[in-house]
């Protein structure tokens, strides 16, 4: 596979945490995609891509399970 970005040749199954926006909340979706290890393009296939938005989903609806780890703060 040749990335379609910068023509390299180095893509790899890599996991990477997809970030999702929902209202003022930043969510991290861990995922396993293939990634070119030049540019950072990352290539997404139908399944993890309806497991994202099921996942995006299930956020908007209230009915995720999520783990706290972080504070982002805004100065006003």
């Amino acid at each position: 596979m040749t990335c379609i970005i910068c023509n390299g040749n180095d893509i790899r199954t890599t996991d990477v945490q997809e970030e999702l926006k929902v209202g003022d909340d930043i969510v991290y979706v861990p995922v396993r995609i293939p990634v070119c290890a030049n540019c950072g393009e990352r290539y997404y296939d139908r399944q993890t891509l309806r497991y994202l938005e099921g996942v995006e989903e299930k956020l908007r609806q209230g009915e995720a399970q999520l783990q706290q780890v972080g504070k982002i703060l805004k100065y006003r």
